[in-house]
C-alpha cells in the first residue's frame, strides 16, 4: 500500500485521485476527532473536516517531504476548530452523545443503563476540560498519535504535550471519581 506521504507527493505532482485517496483514508477519523473536539456537534465536525481538506489542498505546496502527513493534517484540523470556536465566542459544554448504540447482544438492561451513565459521565468530564488539554488527550487516545506527532501537530514542545496529557488525565480521573 502506498504511504500518505507518497500520495501527497503524487498530489503535488498533479496526479488525479491522490488527494481523493488521502480524503478517503482520513475523513472518518478526522470527523471523529473534530466531533469530540467540538463537544459532539456532528454537522460542525463534518464542516470542519471538509474545511481541513480544503486548507490542506491549498497548502499542499508547502508540505515538506519527509514530514509525516497525519500530524500535519491534524494540525490544520485543530487550527480550523480553534478558529471556529474563537469566532463563535462561546463554547458549548453539553455532554457528548455516545457514538454507538449501547444495546448489544447479551447485555441486560441494567448493564446498558450503567454503561450509558458511565459514557455520559466520561463525555461530560472530557467536555469540561480546557480545550488545549482535551485536544492533546483526543490526539493521544483517539488518534493514537505519538507525543512527538502531537507536538509537531500543535507546534508545541514535547514537554508541553506531556504536561497537558498528565493534567488532562488527572482532571478526568478526579471528575470520574467524583461521579462514581
Amino acid at each position: 500500500m502506498i504511504s500518505d506521504e507518497q500520495l501527497v507527493w503524487q498530489a503535488q505532482q498533479g496526479k488525479r485521485g491522490a488527494m481523493a485517496e488521502l480524503f478517503d483514508r482520513h475523513y472518518d477519523r478526522l470527523v471523529g476527532y473534530l466531533y469530540r473536539l467540538t463537544l459532539g456537534d456532528r454537522a460542525l465536525a463534518e464542516d470542519l473536516a471538509q474545511e481541513t481538506f480544503l486548507r490542506a489542498l491549498r497548502a499542499l505546496g508547502s508540505f515538506q517531504p519527509g514530514r509525516p502527513f497525519k500530524p500535519w493534517l491534524y494540525a490544520i484540523a485543530s487550527n480550523a476548530a480553534r478558529n471556529h470556536l474563537s469566532r463563535a465566542e462561546q463554547c458549548r459544554v453539553d455532554a457528548l452523545a455516545p457514538d454507538a448504540s449501547i444495546a448489544a447482544v447479551g447485555v441486560d438492561a441494567e448493564s446498558a443503563v450503567i454503561a450509558a451513565q458511565a459514557a455520559r459521565a466520561a463525555a461530560a468530564a472530557l467536555s469540561a476540560l480546557p480545550p488545549h488539554q482535551r485536544e492533546v488527550l483526543l490526539m493521544f487516545y483517539h488518534l493514537d498519535l505519538s507525543l512527538a506527532e502531537i507536538a509537531e501537530a500543535l507546534a508545541i514542545p514535547v514537554g508541553t504535550v506531556k504536561s497537558r496529557l498528565s493534567l488532562g488525565r488527572e482532571r478526568l480521573r478526579a471528575a470520574l471519581k467524583e461521579h462514581m
